[in-house]
């Protein structure tokens, strides 16, 4: 055997690529199995141009091309045809080896579920709403504040707020409105998750005491955040160098809160951020006894078909970008498509992030859990995003 080095009819056989993600092979095997971009796209929750920029980029790495596209039908290419063959069993080696350390792993979902535990029996056993309200706090408790951040408290326009962020004393630009279905949670309780997301976001980020439901029912809360977003402008900020965000109920009340503003002709921040929403308080998706007690204490008697409380049936056009990301095993993962499917439909920028975790606002728990973390980091990279800002500008 002899190297062949300067022969001209000797051709350079490529290097395989060494850069293909999961995810392009994932969106190509979607593809490849329903020959329809539409139904590929709806089943790994993106959008078809996002899947479409997946396809093409794997069949750059690969230098061939893996699908034929017409107006009426996509087909596969013998290239493709190949690969499908041979990346189906890689798939579910990967899957079967995810599983395997997420089985190791499931003590951090285990312990999330502790965590819940004692709110959720004083939910279940009917315990007064001061009594639920301890339960949360005492739970909040249990993270501390990253060290990096120092706090203060201010009053925004009459409300009662902290301001979390390595330098509290600048003006903050997010703006976040905690959890609890309206009438448990506090500022104080979400220091820990604050400060993680001021970090992620490189910003101050204000979070107000609104009031709570039942003594303060619909429209209290929206009023005490629009009051507290006015006071962010208030100190020099432009609109859309603001991002709201919020958790649960409170991410229905960021929405809440852009239709008011819509409603009012004020300007709408740059984006807002939603984690795990609870969107739907017509209840006409599925929820449990505990979400209809929130949700009547919050209305207080007001109609739940009103937009404002039920963003699902509002017109959500001329909104800014929206962030949703939800957890696949939450209940509430449905109200998380329902509202990127809407907001869709009405022309809004809407990102849907699905993280494989069976707990309703896991990023209460980024101390801890890998996926938590990671949401907080792509929501402050969204928050800091300045083309989230030219985009607004521009519209």
């Amino acid at each position: 055997m002899r190297c062949v080095t300067d022969d001209p009819n000797v051709l350079a056989f490529p290097q395989a690529p060494e850069a293909i993600e999961l995810r392009h092979l994932r969106a190509f095997v979607a593809v490849a199995e329903e020959l329809n971009f539409g139904r590929a796209a709806e089943r790994l929750y993106i959008t078809q141009p996002a899947l479409s920029r997946q396809i093409r980029a794997l069949e750059a790495l690969l230098g061939c091309e893996l699908l034929r596209r017409s107006t009426h039908r996509v087909e596969l290419t013998l290239a493709g045809e190949a690969l499908l063959g041979r990346v189906l069993p890689v798939l579910r080696e990967v899957d079967a080896a995810v599983s395997a350390v997420q089985s190791v792993g499931g003590e951090l979902v285990g312990r999330v579920h502790r965590l819940w535990e004692p709110l959720v029996q004083a939910a279940a056993s009917d315990a007064d709403v001061q009594e639920q309200r301890t339960a949360y706090e005492k739970m909040l408790a249990n993270f501390s504040l990253p060290p990096e951040v120092t706090v203060r408290a201010v009053t925004a326009n009459g409300v009662s707020s902290l301001v979390v962020g390595q330098q509290p004393d600048d003006p903050p630009r997010l703006l976040h409105l905690h959890g609890g279905g309206y009438v448990i949670g506090s500022a104080f309780g979400y220091r820990p998750l604050a400060g993680a997301l001021a970090l992620a976001a490189d910003t101050g980020v204000l979070v107000p005491d609104y009031r709570l439901a039942p003594e303060h029912p619909f429209p209290a809360a929206i009023e005490d955040a629009v009051s507290a977003y006015s006071w962010m402008l208030d100190r020099g900020i432009a609109p859309d160098e603001v991002t709201l965000s919020g958790d649960s109920s409170g991410g229905g009340l960021v929405m809440s809160v852009l239709l008011t503003l819509k409603q009012r002709g004020l300007p709408q921040p740059g984006g807002a951020v939603l984690m795990c929403p609870w969107v739907d308080l017509a209840l006409n998706l599925r929820h449990d006894e505990n979400i209809r007690r929130s949700a009547a204490a919050y209305l207080g008697g007001h109609s739940a078909d009103d937009p404002v409380a039920s963003p699902l049936g509002a017109d959500l056009t001329d909104l800014p970008p929206l962030l949703i990301q939800a957890a696949v095993g939450d209940d509430r993962l449905q109200d998380g498509n329902a509202l990127a499917d809407h907001a869709r439909r009405h022309g809004v920028d809407a990102r849907l992030e699905l993280y494989p975790v069976d707990a309703h606002v896991f990023h209460l728990f980024w101390p801890f859990l890998p996926e938590a973390a990671e949401a907080l980091e792509a929501a402050g990279r969204f928050a800091s995003d300045d083309r989230v800002r030219e985009d607004r500008q521009a519209g």
